[in-house]
């Protein structure tokens, strides 16, 4: 199945409640104050849009301000493309939150270029789920970005360039000698990073390169086989 759906102008809403196999979603969206969200959602109630199924490929560009998307997605050999482009964006999406099919083999690109967003993205919600590739490009400045990955296998990798952002990223594994890696790349001023790696038996691997002149920052690494959480 695939989809289509480009749309022009503000205050435009798309509500999408899709299950099955090898469904292919494209969505495009200019202007402000557009929405993509679930079918339930009514007037000043937004709900996530909900993908239910295997072997699904979403593809999301929003060009504007003050746009939102919240998504849940449920599946396997899951394919995301996220492009955001303008400010005051709010992105939320979670895939297979209740462990539905396992959330195995997913492959998802976040781009974003903008200043003041907000981002969430967080993937599986125990450590049963494996292999994961997650790449973020973030150009822009104010923005906020919260990960939470219960994956093996997962690789991440992050690029962001800009002044005053702010990473909270955790992520856990279970399997040994499956591995999670997460690597950064930061350019601009101030920041604040707060990265916790909590696998119990994963090795987990984590590659900081930051250039921030003289600008006050905080960088906050911790790394804790014992699967728990422990606040910055």
């Amino acid at each position: 199945m695939l989809i289509a759906l480009p749309i022009y102008g503000a205050d435009n809403e798309i509500y999408i409640d899709q299950s099955g196999t090898g469904a292919n979603i494209d969505l495009e969206q200019l202007g402000i104050s557009n929405i993509i969200g679930g079918s339930d959602a009514s007037a000043g109630n937004m709900t996530a849009l909900d993908l239910d199924g295997n072997t699904m490929t979403l593809d999301i560009n929003m060009i504007g301000g003050t746009n939102k998307f919240l998504g849940d997605i449920w599946a396997d050999n899951f394919t995301g493309f996220y492009e955001f482009t303008g400010g005051s964006n709010t992105f939320n999406i979670q895939v297979d939150p209740s462990n539905t099919y396992g959330a195995d083999d997913s492959d998802q690109n976040v781009q974003v270029t903008g200043s003041s967003n907000t981002f969430t993205l967080n993937q599986a919600t125990t450590a049963l789920a494996d292999s994961l590739n997650l790449d973020w490009i973030i150009q822009g400045s104010n923005n906020t970005i919260t990960s939470t990955i219960n994956i093996d296998n997962a690789t991440n990798y992050m690029d962001i360039d800009g002044s005053d952002n702010t990473l909270t990223y955790v992520g856990t594994g279970v399997t040994a000698s499956a591995g999670g890696y997460f690597y950064l790349d930061h350019t601009g001023g101030s920041r604040t990073f707060n990265i916790q790696q909590l696998s119990t038996q994963d090795n987990d691997w984590l590659k900081i390169l930051s250039t921030s002149g003289t600008s006050a920052s905080t960088v906050c690494v911790i790394q804790n086989d014992q699967g728990t959480s422990t606040s910055c």
